[in-house]
């Protein structure tokens, strides 16, 4: 077996390739890492192709002796690139993978944004039969369409196809960055938008935690997910008949609930709680179907999640990286 990860020199491309070759379920399978922008450096059963997926010679390279894609390439709020690389790419991909003789699954790495996570609100849980609904953006905008371009291309050709929807994703200290008040913001606009430059100014001197509350005035409610628990779900739907034609929500449980996590900051940072109003949506992002199908269960919840994130510290070879800003 032979399987080509696009974006591997990403987040979750990063993680997912040392636990695929270490996993000894795949022991006798080879990677092909299709690389553009960064480029990982070849070694045993991994081989690299470099360009886009929106190059047909590139991807007809990439392809070669191929099984099983993972994709996870993704192109975030960046129009000038989104209908031909998001799109052209993944109709490349799904065009010539679809006329491989040995063709037996292609895998999706789709997110929350198709249903709008924290823009839209759902009166109740989401599933993977909720309708979708982007939050204003191309990005959100071609993961809808990435979705729906994957299964109906399942329909027409017999495809064997899965779709992982994910919501934010976090690695090492990416949960406390994500409240930081300073002037860099990471997942969402800009504080000074919610609470006006004055009060930023005064919260960003530090000793704060933002404790949001959604549009109905409770506190905010917000799905997650940690790469170690997207990447196991990764691994249990790699030829798993179970996982052929079939979109999985792959969250935490249960939402983070900002109003417990302002309480567990101020047990294990000090931080005095910092109330702000916000026009978002408390929601949830199901995973039922995902635990009872795959037999997946995410082992990472809310109190892990700050373990890590408030003890993690980086080596000087280890700086950080935002792969996107929300």
């Amino acid at each position: 077996m032979r399987l080509l990860v696009t974006g591997a020199t990403g987040k979750v491309g990063q993680a997912f390739l040392p636990a695929f070759l270490q996993d000894p379920r795949f022991a006798g399978w080879s990677v092909v890492a299709l690389c553009n922008n960064r480029v990982i450096e070849p070694r045993e059963r991994l081989s690299v192709v470099k360009g886009s997926v929106a190059d047909p010679e590139v991807v007809s390279a990439a392809l070669s002796g191929v099984t099983h894609v993972l994709h996870l390439a993704a192109v975030k709020e960046t129009p000038e690139q989104a209908i031909d690389v998001a799109l052209k790419g993944l109709y490349l991909l799904l065009d010539r993978f679809c006329r491989l003789d040995d063709a037996r699954q292609f895998i999706l790495l789709s997110g929350d944004c198709v249903v709008g996570h924290i823009f839209q609100d759902y009166p109740e849980p989401i599933t993977e039969q909720s309708p979708l609904r982007a939050y204003p953006g191309v990005y959100a905008l071609t993961k809808v369409l990435e979705e729906v371009m994957i299964e109906q291309v399942g329909i027409q050709s017999g495809l064997k196809w899965t779709t992982l929807r994910a919501p934010w994703i976090m690695e090492k200290d990416d949960f406390r960055h994500a409240f930081a008040l300073g002037e860099e913001q990471f997942g969402g606009p800009p504080w000074s938008s919610l609470v006006g430059p004055r009060r930023h100014e005064e919260l960003s001197k530090g000793g704060y935690f933002p404790v949001m509350r959604d549009a109905r005035g409770g506190y905010l409610k917000r799905s997650f997910i940690h790469v170690d628990d997207l990447v196991r779900a990764i691994l249990s739907s790699i030829d798993n008949p179970r996982a052929f034609g079939q979109l999985f929500n792959i969250a935490m449980d249960e939402p983070v609930d900002y109003g417990r996590l302002s309480e567990r900051m101020r047990a294990v940072a000090g931080l005095k709680p910092a109330e702000i109003d916000t026009p978002f949506h408390s929601n949830w992002l199901d995973n039922s179907k995902a635990r009872k199908i795959l037999g997946w269960r995410p082992e990472v919840d809310l109190d892990a999640l700050v373990e890590r994130a408030w003890n993690y510290r980086r080596a000087a070879d280890d700086p950080r990286i935002v792969w996107y800003p929300g």
